[in-house]
Formats: C-alpha cells, structure tokens, sequence
C-alpha cells in the first residue's frame, strides 16, 4: 500500500490514485462534475489520448508527450493546457477565470465551457503534432 506523509510528519493511509476515477472518486461532488465534464470535453477532442495520472493529478498523453492536465483542490478546479503562449492567445476567452503561468483556475459552478476547452485541447495537440513534424525532420536532414 502507498503512503503518504500527513502533516504532522505520521504516515497517512491514504492511497494514491492510480487511474482517473479512482482521483475522481476521491473528490467532492461538485467538483468530480465539473472535472468529469472537462474529461469528457478532453476525450472528444483526442480520442487517442492516453489517460493517467502524473504528478498526482489526472493527466492525458498524446504521442508520449503531455496534453493536458487537471485537477481539484481545497477551493478550486484547475486545467493545466500544458502551453503557457497558448493562454496567452486565449486571454479573451478566459475572462472571468484566474490564469496564471500554464495555469486555468475555476470554481464548479463557474465551471470552463466545452467549448473553450476544446479550442485549447486541439491547440495543444497541434503544438504537439508540430512539433513531432519538426524533429522527424530534423532527425532525416541529419
């Protein structure tokens, strides 16, 4: 069994998750909508995205490289869609959100709109694609 460090230094019995629905179980109602909505968004977008968990959190895998991210915490949702210059294009769209560096915060009922979500969701498989395009080529000029 996995352990975790409490606080106080004391092992927790606590298990980390292994797959997303264990994460997802493990949330508050509210929130496990929200993140179930925005998983659901990620899927249609990249059916072939491979699900997981990474750094804890529920993650998505698109030609071995990172896709996205999200997660719950003590006061808020976040989506991580992996390019921080992605955002940035993408700042009218996110009026009404707290945005940091790679960072997209939300409350569940100020959940991120499919729509949005998409939209960065296939920016950033583009970003990947690219950049896969890139090295092969690199790699047959060599």
């Amino acid at each position: 069994m996995l352990t975790q460090k409490n606080n106080s230094g004391g092992a927790s019995d606590r298990r980390r998750p292994k797959t997303i629905d264990q994460y997802l179980a493990g949330v508050k109602a509210d929130q496990r909508s929200a993140l179930e909505k925005l998983r659901r968004a990620i899927r249609a977008t990249a059916p072939n995205a491979e699900e997981r968990i990474s750094y804890g959190i529920p993650a998505f895998r698109l030609n071995g490289r990172a896709l996205v991210f999200f997660g719950a915490w003590a006061n808020h949702c976040a989506f991580y869609p992996g390019s921080s210059a992605r955002l940035k294009k993408s700042r009218s769209d996110l009026k009404g959100f707290q945005i940091s560096k790679g960072t997209i915060r939300f409350s569940p009922d100020n959940p991120l709109p499919v729509a949005l979500v998409k939209k960065l969701v296939k920016a950033r498989a583009a970003q990947i694609d690219d950049d896969r395009t890139r090295s092969k080529r690199n790699t047959a000029s060599s």
